[in-house]
């Protein structure tokens, strides 16, 4: 319940953040025409746009790729651009989640395991047990989970480690799937606007009764547009998920490092004291 909370949390800024941007950049824009409107002739006003907008595109040109992109967000079909956003809005509330989950779980290994090691030395079960269940992460957890049939065979322990390591690799890779689900959908969601863009074109060179290059160029110009957005949001989720990864594969080896050094210190208690 607590990690549905948090994702829809995400997901709500994520999603909030968006129509704010669009919504400033209209209301400059509003401003500064109705500014141009009442204190400038209509011919003055005029020159003076096409002044801005001239000075706007060489500042595109000049470096400002955000402005690009976000120019043209506006500029593609609201109904597939919107599914292309939920989807970037969505992915990225997966993959904040994960991240703050992966990273509160990483501890000091190394120091977790020598202080296990300590406590044992001095048959301090009980100390050892606090220890691990007082500390985060699936490394401590399945050092509790160990210590908890520490009476037990030492082959019976290791297989209780090696079921319950892979319910902890489980709780990790959580939502991952999700992560997988929008990366593939992103892009198919560009290409279906894609689709859709050149039947609009057809359909307005039928009606047309010509194959003029004004009436084909808005239904190509909304096909692309939706592509290239479609392909940008499945790019960014797939950096995040390539991180999310790495940081899976470095606690899943500590888990395995944890599992070997905590049967080795469990092995020499049992040999101190006759198993």
């Amino acid at each position: 319940m607590k990690r549905f909370v948090m994702l829809l949390t995400i997901a709500a800024c994520l999603w909030a953040v968006m129509p704010m941007a669009y919504a400033q950049d209209v209301q400059q824009r509003d401003t500064t025409e109705a500014v141009v409107a009442d204190t400038l002739t209509a011919d003055s006003a005029m020159a003076l746009v096409d002044a801005d907008l001239g000075s706007a595109d060489e500042d595109v040109q000049g470096g400002g790729l955000h402005k690009q992109l976000k120019r043209k967000f506006i500029e593609g079909s609201a109904g597939f651009m919107s599914l292309v956003a939920l989807a970037l809005v969505l992915g990225l509330a997966f993959c904040i989640e994960r991240i703050v989950y992966l990273t509160l779980s990483e501890v000091n290994t190394k120091k977790l395991l020598k202080d296990v090691d300590a406590r044992l030395e001095n048959d301090d079960v009980e100390g050892a047990k606090d220890l691990c269940r007082n500390t985060r992460g699936p490394v401590a957890s399945i050092c509790y989970q160990a210590l908890l049939h520490i009476r037990e065979r030492v082959e019976d322990i290791d297989r209780q480690l090696t079921n319950y390591g892979q319910v902890q690799l489980s709780n990790l890779e959580k939502g991952c799937s999700w992560i997988r689900l929008f990366i593939a959908v992103a892009p198919s969601l560009g290409f279906l606007g894609t689709v859709i863009g050149m039947v609009m074109a057809f359909d307005q060179i039928e009606s047309a009764g010509n194959i003029s290059p004004t009436i084909v160029a808005k239904g190509m110009k909304v096909a692309l547009i939706t592509t290239i957005f479609g392909i940008i949001v499945a790019i960014i989720l797939q950096f995040f998920y390539s991180y999310i990864l790495s940081k899976i594969n470095r606690l899943t080896a500590q888990m395995e490092e944890g599992a070997i050094t905590l049967m080795d210190s469990i092995t020499n208690y049992k040999a101190r004291n006759n198993g």
